[in-house]
């Protein structure tokens, strides 16, 4: 039987290396897919993990009990996301406006999407559209906390979000005709 996540923290506060492997097992599957929509791979997604999780032991005598353990640890993991493509100066990378294909949206496609087909898909955005995507579709972040959050306008923020989904429907669309056509041939 495992421990509550009240016994689990002070155990990580007092330095106990069972119970942040504890805290670790438990939650870097979750925190792990959380990464894996800011990462372009899975290596780097987990890069990322490791540094947060890093970060959770630092700090976890500042965790303050309002809100969920796990949400605070989520906030790291993003933070975490957020400053390793800064540090490669690569959130401010656009795809040129060519690239997006504007177009109906594509019901079917969507509903036949694995799980796995659409964070693959995110993880092929632009770096820049990536981070806001997820940031406001998923996470729920506004365009001001984005903007703030990523150091840039919110025109900015929005204009990259709109692309973005712009993006993801064509991607969807192709994936979706890749798939159907492909089956059907056989």
């Amino acid at each position: 039987m495992s421990k509550p996540f009240k016994a689990i923290l002070k155990g990580c506060i007092k330095g106990d290396s069972r119970a942040q492997r504890e805290l670790y097992e438990r939650l870097a599957p979750k925190m792990l897919a959380i990464c894996s929509r800011y990462a372009r791979t899975k290596a780097e997604a987990e890069d990322i993990l490791q540094e947060g999780f890093v970060k959770v032991f630092v700090n976890i005598h500042k965790y303050q009990d309002r809100g969920s353990l796990e949400g605070w640890i989520k906030r790291i993991m993003i933070n975490c996301a957020i400053d390793h493509l800064r540090k490669e100066k690569a959130y401010s990378q656009q795809a040129s406006v060519n690239e997006v294909v504007l177009g109906d949206d594509s019901a079917d496609a969507l509903d036949n999407l694995a799980m796995e087909d659409l964070i693959g898909l995110i993880q092929r955005l632009p770096d820049g559209y990536r981070m806001v995507f997820n940031l406001y579709a998923i996470e729920g972040y506004n365009h001001a906390e984005i903007a703030q959050q990523l150091n840039i306008s919110e025109s900015t923020s929005r204009s990259q979000y709109t692309r973005a989904r712009a993006m993801l429907k064509h991607k969807i669309r192709e994936l979706y005709l890749e798939k159907y056509t492909l089956r059907d041939a056989i």
